[in-house]
């Protein structure tokens, strides 16, 4: 019974931004799935009301700060979680910044050094940071957080719909490497989900009618129906599957 209901028992979960939204919402599904869930976001205010909340619904959590663009605080999550769950299986790569909005061409040297820093070379920093500790266990999985934005650029999200492309190379680039340690490498790219993080484009009226013009099924996606595709990424039942993107979008048209 124990096995069937809880697949990812056993496992220890690393989930970077995992205080609101996506990061949250696949914190909890992992969770909810067996394994003990390492959530953190920059404030620990916030840490600690995901942690209380992880914790009433049952879930094995364990919470601290950490801001991904910063390599100490990289090495500190990466460490606390060994230390104090005894490994690693499983990173979600989630935390995204984007301080630009606007024509590409007013973006600034200062912008795409963020927007890169944190939404693509820390993803892979913290990759290359678990790889030895999952190597230990025998393999493990690192799932991406991408956006249809990697695909089809927003207007006036330029630099951030670049770093989301980005993701899709790296998690190609990595999975022939990494299959060898037998860690799977994938991708999941959301269409518009309702998140405070997103908000920007769907706060009004009218910016929600533009993007369910796009979508097949009329409404926009809820955090929680990531946070499943994440979590069956992380599953045996995804256990012949890597270097692979799944967009999840509602039924945006999506090619690259």
């Amino acid at each position: 019974m124990m096995s069937h209901h809880s697949p990812l028992s056993g496992k220890v979960a690393i989930v970077t931004a995992s205080t609101d939204g996506i990061g949250l919402a696949a914190a909890e599904a992992l969770g909810q799935r067996g394994a003990h869930v390492v959530v953190s976001s920059r404030r620990q205010t916030n840490v600690d009301k995901a942690v209380s909340l992880l914790r009433s619904k049952n879930i094995q959590v364990t919470g601290t700060t950490c801001n991904v663009g910063n390599a100490e605080d990289r090495e500190k999550l990466i460490n606390m979680t060994v230390e104090q769950c005894g490994g690693v299986d499983i990173l979600v790569s989630n935390a995204a910044v984007n301080p630009f909005f606007g024509n590409i061409l007013d973006s600034t040297e200062d912008v795409w050094d963020k927007i890169l820093g944190v939404n693509v070379k820390s993803s892979f920093l913290l990759t290359k940071l678990v790889v030895p500790y999952m190597e230990k266990r025998g393999g493990g999985c690192v799932v991406f957080v991408s956006s249809v934005a990697g695909y089809q650029p927003m207007q006036g999200l330029g630099p951030y719909s670049v770093s989301k492309t980005a993701l899709l190379g790296l998690t190609r680039a990595l999975a022939p490497d990494l299959a060898q340690s037998n860690i799977r490498v994938n991708c999941v790219a959301p269409g518009i989900i309702k998140t405070r993080f997103s908000s920007a484009l769907w706060e009004s009226e009218s910016m929600t009618e533009e993007v369910l013009k796009q979508t097949s099924i009329k409404r926009l996606g809820k955090p929680e129906e990531i946070g499943g595709v994440i979590a069956f990424l992380c599953s045996d039942d995804a256990s012949y599957i890597t270097g692979e993107t799944i967009t999840v979008t509602g039924g945006i048209n999506c090619r690259l």
